[in-house]
């Protein structure tokens, strides 16, 4: 007799902690005072009808105040996606673009080597930085370039409009050997 209580006992522990666990990893929300069950199925995108199937409630009087709602497994996955950021070299990706890329040099005839940022390139000539439309990207951004690495937007040109950019190099070969092309860039945080 003591023997099959134990053995109960131990069963119902283990079914609740498993319980627990499901619900735990499930999507849940909790009932406030006033919450109408079709007004937190409307919120969560669901239907009345699948909350309480999926709560194993009769009707919608039994979802009251305090009662933890089980949410179907798509608000999950909602959640769990925009948890999950981008990220590269400790910086947020905040968004990806495809542009125009060519490059330039600080040492080309009426090349000044200072930016429209005040970098002076001449100074810094291993520095990753690119030409910008501020009206696309802001001066001062961290920036990912494709083929490039990680760069400042740090001075603007004449023809970088729209999503077009210029990368520095250092000398005039490395720029026409890198030519007029297409990359992906990220913008970072």
């Amino acid at each position: 007799m003591f023997r099959n209580k134990l053995l109960f006992s131990l069963a119902f522990i283990i079914i609740t902690i498993l319980s627990c666990s499901n619900i735990a990893d499930a999507a849940t929300h909790t009932v406030k005072q006033g919450e109408e069950l079709d007004e937190i199925a409307e919120r969560y995108d669901t239907t009345v009808y699948t909350l309480l199937e999926l709560n194993e409630l009769a009707d919608i009087e039994q979802a009251s105040e305090g009662f933890v709602l089980k949410l179907p497994d798509h608000i999950q996955n909602k959640k769990e996606t925009a948890e999950k950021k981008e990220t590269l070299d400790d910086f947020e990706v905040v968004s990806t673009l495809t542009v125009e890329a060519s490059a330039f040099t600080a040492y080309c005839k009426g090349c000044s080597g200072k930016t429209a940022y005040g970098i002076d390139l001449k100074k810094d000539p291993n520095i990753k930085l690119i030409a910008v439309d501020p009206k696309v990207i802001p001066l001062g951004t961290k920036v990912w370039v494709e083929g490039y690495g990680i760069a400042v937007a740090g001075d603007t040109g004449g023809s970088i409009k729209g999503n077009r950019i210029d990368v520095f190099v250092k000398t005039k070969k490395i720029a026409y050997n890198w030519g007029r092309k297409k990359v992906e860039i990220k913008i970072l945080k």
